[in-house]
């Protein structure tokens, strides 16, 4: 395709250039609008500048894409409604041996479950769980972090619904699940291994050393996760109500009281600091214990106890205070028959519902896991994911909306965006020219070729992103490795399935992946942490280079 006129060209590039900038810099000072809006802005000049035609900018827009898209993502919401990563991060910590064991488990685990879950919707949820696990046994939060975003870049690379730009070369190729599985999987778990192995080397000293930056005390061998770790539920502790009481008034005060934090003073006067009380009615009863007492500090009350038996009627008599009263008056008083039908009754409907809940949660993994089935037998990836969605929320019983809310539709109007746009900057004719001049060299029938096509997709994935990449270069790749043989066009989809994935990790900017797990660190609640750009670099460079290089070995050789 021969370059479009000089006019076009320019304003093509021009509109080009601001989505590019507006995607690879959301937040730039002088329009700070971010990737969807600037991926809707890049298209709208293709459209207004003439670059494309309405019709064509339309018909740009790759639906099954799309729909592929939408339905993994409601999956993946069932599956964090069902506690699936949960579960993992359960995983995590469970008979852990230490920092290093903790730092292998989270480059194992976040890389199968990218593989399946997409490696986005993956540091989403286990970025503040793998932080918090950090902080609370006083390791370092830096190689987990790294580890939890580069094992899910190159986890995902695995499948079709692992990452966007394999959901675009999976429809683009017609490779089916299966054929990219075997081809690509054996290079995932070599390159995770590979990732892992760098991790520990680079960091051997961080982790070796696991004393509390406080106190200075010695962590312990085993890694531990507490309850709310576990759940997900980081939210602040709370101040229970605090009432001051005197020390001569202790006798007076009932067992519903709570006590908490006292101490003795060195004259051995007992100081009672504070109380917890459970609820008004306690609060009530204790002024008026409190008054009693005032009144009479040795106030006693000779209360008879009349047993009455079968042979006749005795009596007896004990010396209480009114707290001792008041305790045997609530222990002797029965509990009534309506009391014990409602314990009954609020028992059954904790094991109905706990049932219930069994119950579902089982239908959603047994409709992910025909899912994935499906996907394996060669059905249409779109509709297979579009299916297993709408059938999840038809079992869920309730209204769609609030599951549907979760769906990032800012995400799916950035690809419509994007692919206007990438369309556009197509017709202008810069990129097949560019591609000419270096098509003959980097032709995946000798080695030379192969290194010199994944530098140009790891730079230009770093440059323009990988999805943009993948649809600019796609169809240009295939085709030149169609003129060799049918095996090399299937190859070189995988290749480029492969380097454009493992190049996220290459700089913090790199993957959408790594932002999340920036963000996520930095904005988590009392465990926050700032990944800065040059620290994922120094990490990124040697990683990537090593990982792709072994991948691409293990690929080519499929």
């Amino acid at each position: 395709m021969a370059l479009a006129g000089t006019s076009k060209v320019v304003l093509g590039c021009v509109a080009f250039g601001i989505f590019w900038v507006l995607a690879v810099f959301p937040t730039v000072p002088f329009m700070p609008v971010g990737r969807t809006a600037g991926s809707l802005l890049g298209a709208m000049l293709m459209v207004l500048f003439r670059v494309i035609s309405p019709e064509d900018a339309y018909a740009a827009i790759d639906l099954p894409i799309i729909g592929l898209l939408f339905g993994t993502m409601v999956v993946s919401i069932f599956l964090e409604r069902a506690d699936m990563f949960k579960y993992l991060g359960n995983l995590l910590s469970w008979k852990s041996r230490g920092s290093k064991d903790l730092l292998f488990r989270v480059c194992i685990v976040s890389a199968i479950a990218s593989a399946l879950f997409t490696n986005d919707t993956c540091c989403v949820v286990l970025t503040e769980f793998i932080l918090k696990v950090a902080r609370q046994n006083n390791l370092p939060p830096q190689p987990f972090l790294l580890a939890l975003a580069t094992s899910s870049n190159i986890g995902s690379a695995a499948t079709p619904i692992g990452n966007p730009q394999n959901l675009v070369i999976a429809v683009e190729s017609g490779i089916s699940f299966g054929q990219f599985l075997l081809g690509v999987f054996p290079a995932m778990i070599v390159g995770v291994l590979t990732n892992a192995a760098i991790l520990l080397c680079y960091f051997w000293k961080y982790l070796s050393v696991e004393k509390d930056q406080e106190g200075g005390q010695p962590a312990g061998p085993e890694v531990v996760a507490d309850d709310e770790v576990t759940s997900h539920r980081f939210t602040p502790a709370r101040m229970s109500h605090v009432s001051s009481l005197n020390p001569d008034d202790m006798d007076c005060i009932s067992e519903p009281i709570i006590r908490s934090n006292s101490v003795r003073s060195t004259s051995g006067n007992e100081n009672l600091r504070s109380r917890s009380v459970n609820s008004e009615a306690d609060i009530q009863l204790a002024i008026k214990s409190l008054r009693a007492s005032s009144m009479s500090h040795e106030m006693v009350e000779v209360s008879t106890v009349t047993d009455r038996r079968d042979e006749g009627a005795s009596s007896r008599k004990f010396t209480r205070t009114a707290s001792q009263q008041r305790s045997v008056i609530i222990e002797d008083t029965p509990p009534s028959p309506d009391s014990i039908n409602g314990e009954k009754e609020k028992e059954d409907e904790v094991v109905e519902k706990k049932w219930r809940v069994f119950v579902w949660k089982t239908a959603v993994y047994l409709i992910t896991l025909g899912m994935l089935i499906a996907l394996l037998m060669g059905l249409n990836m779109s509709w297979t994911a579009i299916t297993a969605a709408l059938v999840l929320l038809a079992l869920d019983f309730t209204d769609a909306q609030a599951c549907l809310e979760k769906v990032s539709y800012s995400l799916l109007i950035f690809f419509c965006g994007m692919f206007i746009t990438v369309d556009g900057f197509n017709k202008t004719g810069i990129p097949n020219t560019l591609w000419e001049l270096v098509e003959p060299y980097s032709r995946i029938d000798s080695a030379k070729g192969v290194a010199l096509l994944a530098v140009v997709i790891l730079i230009l994935s770093n440059v323009a992103s990988n999805v943009p990449t993948v649809l600019l270069l796609g169809t240009r790749v295939a085709a030149s490795a169609a003129a060799i043989s049918h095996d090399s066009e299937r190859k070189a989809w995988l290749i480029l399935a492969w380097v454009s994935t493992v190049a996220g990790n290459l700089t913090l900017l790199g993957s959408a992946a790594n932002l999340i797990v920036c963000e996520q660190a930095r904005r988590a609640q009392f465990f926050g942490y700032n990944l800065s750009f040059w620290s994922h670099l120094r990490f990124g460079v040697p990683s990537t280079i090593v990982v792709t290089a072994i991948g691409l070995l293990i690929v080519t050789s499929y």
